[in-house]
């Protein structure tokens, strides 16, 4: 992959202090309400898979949460996922010796074991080499198979979960008992934890797959390693729900321009989340500092030019399943659509604006970063994220404006029993949502747009330039033919 294209900052940015901006921070900074409701977001409604009851009270919650806010034009934008998916239970035991009980959770969309389980043999495959190990799924029949790296990881570190899609497939097509993986190589992260999720874009995968805590699967690789290859067994008991399409919608709401109305900058991040847990950092910590930078902006008294619209997502989970209904929604303002703005990356302050390859905006938003050097100047650069909702923005021709975070214990919480509200930092909460409050009322209030809509020529050949079609291939997201 092409690294992205820094940009050195340049002059001072005329009138930097103005009213409207101060007034906007301030609201932001000094009468928040973010930390209120992310704690009731977290520890009333929970964990918040999409299409669940939890996710649809989340829903009804966010609205009335946006009309308190004094947030205009609110409402729903229903959308369909095609499977809804409902965690049972996943036991797995070592047969012999100390019998002893590995710890597991299933990973999402993902299929059970015959009621009752069955006994198996456990065998290792080279998480780092998939594709070869496809050509061995006629000896897979009726085992459990446990992805571990073996020698130099591959290059591209998505390498491993883009491989996994052709893998499972192959794996329930053998009569696979069940698969023991994550959503990339390597041992579980933290103490005693599982990190769940998807293992493809809006797929669902009918052969059984577990993740271990770090603890469990370490034990399982000494066993294997000492006693060799299918002598260790393990009973396995996985049992999940997978039904029918299911409901679910994005919540909007605005502060609508003065003079260019018709012209929006979208700023959000996602309400559903994963169920271990309360989804407090993985998105709380981005949805409601999104709500709150809106109700900043209306609380400050001043409108900016064009409209700020706060979307809150759902199905981002499974895919961007919600912001690519969004973009389909509203695929003739996609023109009109001066960049969106999401914040997805955990609990800590934004340290970088990636703009999604449109590097000319970059000169643009250089005094915007040096007017936000009280938090921190963010670093700009033209890099590309299809790990958050920018994504289908940016395939639409938008600047989608993926706001990384400096989060280094989101790799604990991500997706885990600890994704709790006490995890979250709460200042920095404040802080973000302050910063992404004047981060939107500048770049609406601009004299000019940031850039002109992009032609799908020009953004698959930023995308190939920036080695992404290969990952967007597998992701199903390629919609620039052959």
């Amino acid at each position: 992959m092409a690294a992205p294209r820094a940009r050195a900052q340049t002059a001072a940015m005329p009138a930097a202090e103005s009213r409207a901006l101060a007034a906007v921070a301030g609201r932001a900074l000094l009468d928040s309400r973010a930390n209120q409701e992310l704690e009731y977001l977290s520890d009333e409604i929970g964990g918040r898979v999409t299409g669940s009851p939890a996710a649809n009270q989340a829903i009804a919650w966010a609205l009335g949460e946006m009309r308190k806010a004094g947030l205009e034009d609110v409402h729903e934008e229903p959308w369909t996922l095609e499977h809804g998916w409902t965690r049972g239970f996943a036991h797995l035991r070592i047969l012999g010796g100390a019998n002893q009980v590995l710890h597991a959770d299933a990973m999402g969309w993902t299929g059970s074991t015959p009621a009752g389980g069955l006994d198996a043999p456990v065998i290792a495959v080279n998480a780092y080499h998939l594709r070869a190990a496809e050509r061995e799924a006629g000896s897979w029949r009726g085992k459990v198979l446990l992805l571990r790296p073996e020698g130099a990881p591959p290059k591209n570190a998505m390498s491993t979960f883009t491989q996994l899609d052709g893998f499972l497939k192959a794996a329930y097509a053998a009569g696979t008992a069940a698969v023991i993986a994550g959503q990339g190589a390597g041992l579980a992260a933290g103490m005693n934890l599982t990190h769940t999720g998807v293992l493809g874009f809006n797929t669902v995968y009918r052969v059984p797959v577990v993740n271990l805590t770090a603890e469990s699967q370490s034990l399982l690789q000494r066993l294997m390693d000492r006693a060799g290859a299918d002598a260790v067994r393990i009973h396995v008991d996985i049992q999940n729900t997978i039904t029918g399409p299911v409901p679910t919608a994005n919540v909007v709401g605005e502060v609508r321009g003065t003079s260019e109305p018709q012209q929006v900058v979208v700023i959000g991040g996602h309400l559903d989340s994963w169920d271990l847990s309360a989804g407090a950092t993985d998105d709380g910590t981005g949805a409601m500092a999104a709500l709150a930078a809106g109700r900043a902006i209306v609380e400050s008294g001043y409108r900016p030019k064009r409209t700020v619209r706060v979307v809150l997502f759902t199905g981002e989970e499974q895919g961007l399943l919600g912001s690519q209904a969004y973009v389909k929604r509203h695929a003739a303002e996609m023109k009109d659509t001066v960049a969106a703005l999401i914040l997805d990356e955990g609990q800590g302050p934004i340290d970088a604006m990636q703009v999604g390859g449109h590097d000319a905006v970059i000169p643009e938003l250089e005094p915007l970063a040096r007017l936000l050097a009280g938090f921190g100047s963010p670093r700009l650069n033209d890099g590309s994220s299809f790990g958050t909702d920018s994504g289908p923005f940016i395939l639409a021709g938008v600047p989608g404006i993926n706001l990384s975070q400096d989060s280094p214990d989101y790799r604990y919480t991500h997706h885990s029993v600890v994704d709790t509200f006490d995890h979250v930092r709460h200042a920095v909460l404040i802080r973000n949502a302050a910063e992404l409050a004047v981060m939107a009322f500048t770049i609406a209030d601009r004299a000019q747009r940031l850039d002109a809509p992009w032609t799908p020529a020009q953004v698959k050949a930023e995308l190939e330039r920036q080695g992404l079609e290969g990952e967007l291939r597998a992701f199903g997201l390629w919609n620039f033919g052959n």
